[in-house]
This record gives C-alpha cells, sequence and structure tokens, in this order.
C-alpha cells in the first residue's frame, strides 16, 4: 500500500483523479452525434465543435475530473445512425486539453487501430500539452464493421485481450524506459524504440479500461488505475457487490488498488413528473429503436436466453444513455441518485444528458451547487 500511495501522490500534482473529493464526475462522449441518447427527439448532441468545447469548458469550470470521449469509426443504422459522426480521440484530447485548466482529458483507444508506437507519442505529447492531466482509456474494440474499416478482422474476444496486454506493456515501457529497446512479441517487433521526452505524468500517464468480461477483468486489474464498470442492477447492494468484487480483485490478484467509474444519464425537470414525460417522449417516442436493435445484435446480447422483458429494458437504457444508471427527477432528486451511486462505493461517475448542452448547463446553474452542499464534491 505505501507503494500505491507513493505513485497517487506522484500524480496527484498534476491530475485530478486522484484528489480527495468523495465522488469524482466526469462527461461521457462528448465528441459523438447523439452523445449517449439514440433518440430523434430535438436537441440532440451534434458533433461539432463548438459543443465539444463547450461542454469541456463547461466540465472544466464545475472541477470534473474526467472529460472522456468514445472511440467511434462507425455509426449504428436506424433512424438516427447514432453516433455516426464524431471526432477521433486522440486529435480530440489534444485540442480539448488546450482549452481546459483543471480536468484530465481522456483519449479512447482501440488497441487495434493504432500502433503502440504511435498512441505511446500521441499520448506523451497530449500529456504535456495538458500539463500531465491525459488518461488513456483503453479498449479493444468489439463493433465488427469498424474495426473491419482498417483491413483486418475482429479477433476472438481472449484473443483481443492477449493483444491489448502487449500493446500496453510496450506503451509503458515507452513512457517510462530511458534506453532503447527492442521488442519481439507475437503480435508486435519494435527495434530501438524510444519516446522522448517522457510524459509528464510520473511514473505514467494514468490508464482506463472498461473490460466487462472476466478476461477485462483481469486486464484491468493488472494494467488500469481505473476500471470502468457497467450496471446489470441498479440496487444498491448489487451495485455495492460489484464495486467491492472489482476492487477485491485487483488487490488479490495484483497487489493494486484501483478506483471504479460507471456511468448514468440524467433527465432533470422542474418536477418528476415533468423529468419522466421528457423520458417517455424521448425513450419511447422519438427513441431509435431499429438502432438499438443493431446495437445489441453487434454486441452478441439479442439472444433467445434473455427474457424477453429483461432485453427490453436493456434496449431502454441504451437508448436513454448508453445502459448507464437512471437518474431521473427534479434537481433534488438528481442529487439523492449520485449520493446512492457515492453510497454504492463508485469512486467516479461519467454524466450525460439527452439534450446534452441544455441539460448540462441546468446542471451547473441549479444541480451543481446541491452536490457540493451534500459533501459529495467538497
Amino acid at each position: 500500500m505505501n507503494f500505491q500511495r507513493k505513485l497517487e501522490e506522484q500524480r496527484r500534482s498534476t491530475s485530478p483523479l486522484f484528489n480527495d473529493r468523495k465522488l469524482k464526475l466526469g462527461t461521457f462522449c462528448t465528441n459523438l452525434s447523439g452523445g449517449c441518447t439514440m433518440s430523434e427527439a430535438e436537441g440532440m448532441l451534434q458533433c461539432d465543435w463548438e459543443s465539444s468545447s463547450k461542454l469541456a469548458r463547461m466540465a472544466d469550470a464545475m472541477e470534473f475530473e474526467a472529460i472522456v470521449p468514445v472511440g467511434r469509426w462507425k455509426g449504428f443504422g436506424g433512424n438516427t445512425n447514432f453516433n455516426g459522426e464524431g471526432f477521433e480521440c486522440y486529435a480530440w484530447a489534444a485540442g480539448i486539453s488546450a482549452l481546459t485548466r483543471y480536468s484530465s482529458v481522456f483519449a479512447t483507444s482501440h488497441v487495434p487501430t493504432v500502433h503502440p508506437m504511435m498512441a505511446a507519442k500521441q499520448a506523451m505529447t497530449i500529456d504535456h500539452i495538458s500539463g500531465g492531466r491525459f488518461t488513456l482509456n483503453v479498449v479493444t474494440g468489439w463493433f465488427a464493421p469498424e474495426i473491419e474499416m482498417f483491413g483486418a478482422p475482429l479477433l476472438d474476444h481472449d484473443r483481443r485481450y492477449d493483444m491489448a496486454a502487449e500493446w500496453i506493456g510496450i506503451i509503458q515501457r515507452l513512457w517510462t524506459e530511458d534506453e532503447e529497446f527492442d521488442h519481439d512479441g507475437e503480435f508486435y517487433h519494435l527495434r530501438k524504440a524510444i519516446v522522448r521526452p517522457k510524459p509528464i505524468q510520473k511514473p505514467h500517464p494514468v490508464v482506463m479500461c472498461a473490460g466487462a468480461s472476466a478476461r477485462g477483468r483481469e486486464f484491468s486489474a493488472k494494467f488500469a488505475d481505473i476500471g470502468f464498470t457497467n450496471l446489470e442492477a441498479h440496487d444498491l447492494e448489487s451495485m455495492r457487490v460489484r464495486v467491492d468484487a472489482h476492487r477485491k480483485y485487483a488487490w488479490d490478484e495484483h497487489r493494486r488498488s484501483i478506483q471504479v467509474w460507471t456511468n448514468a444519464y440524467v433527465f432533470q425537470g422542474d418536477t418528476e413528473k415533468e423529468a419522466r414525460d421528457y423520458y417517455q417522449y424521448c425513450v419511447f417516442e422519438k427513441g431509435d429503436w431499429p438502432g438499438v436493435e443493431n446495437l445489441v445484435s453487434v454486441m452478441g446480447i439479442n439472444s433467445q436466453s434473455i427474457p424477453a422483458p429483461v432485453l427490453t429494458k436493456l434496449k431502454e437504457h441504451f437508448i436513454a444513455g448508453w445502459a448507464g444508471y437512471p437518474i431521473i427527477g427534479t434537481k433534488e432528486q438528481v442529487v439523492e441518485g449520485l449520493q446512492t451511486l457515492s453510497n454504492a462505493g463508485f469512486d467516479g461517475i461519467l454524466l450525460s444528458w439527452p439534450r446534452y448542452v441544455e441539460g448540462m448547463e441546468e446542471f451547473q446553474r441549479t444541480t451543481y451547487p446541491l452536490v457540493q452542499q451534500a459533501g459529495l464534491r467538497s
């Protein structure tokens, strides 16, 4: 634990992810059309720099710890072609880093699409642009049509993690080793590899991973500082068990202490009825149900083994906000929702709103002061 504390102390000087706030906050998917909401309702996020940079500035003004893009190369069709327009994550992170002063800016990187030499160099550069606030979010890829755009088939699940382990191992060596080195692995071959200058963060930039499978959990426990997890159930006890299991595995298997984050979507109104009426309109009247059918099918979860009501509920949560935790109601109920997630043990929550810019402006104006008053952000 002393070694772990030393690492956190080294990073704390530049990265807000290691501050002492009870509940850390971030934004999710502000680099893609639609944001996190699959709907034809008016006011959904457009993929333009004005919107993306405005959301980043608001997050930074509230001292959100994280600004996290989603890596996406192709949309999901349907009525909206959800996330079909988007900014590439490394270039986007460099631009956002130059506009902000506090938040950690992430780049979500599909392992098969970026050579580790390039990923290490780009990450180092963004770490310098941001003054030591960069975080690398590692994903192995699951949407075959977008990986196939790069001229290679999507590997089997466990093979993707074999590649990811070699990939991040090379990157961390490039970030930390002062001498040139050769690497002859299964997937990569490097000769006299070196990255200079080194990243600002010591020992290296923060790493996040969202692996949900047993193999993904193992990867997060071994290599990541932050484990991101989706929720299968929304009751307090189930969430607490999930968080505890994530942390326990990392410590028991690798003697590593990791943070655990998830995502939540916010539908806020002056009254609970107003918030729920808008949810009904956005999800059931204007939701992109053909698009979500494509999404769950390609994810391999549209199975006859899943009861129809359960599958329908899952699709509903994907439409509302990338299957996140639902926070629906007044500003006071939004605070209660965040308090529940904190009570479950989460270190941080990535937030999204259906009308992203308008919703986040309302949150900043009316809700965030209450979040502070509740002691979640002191």
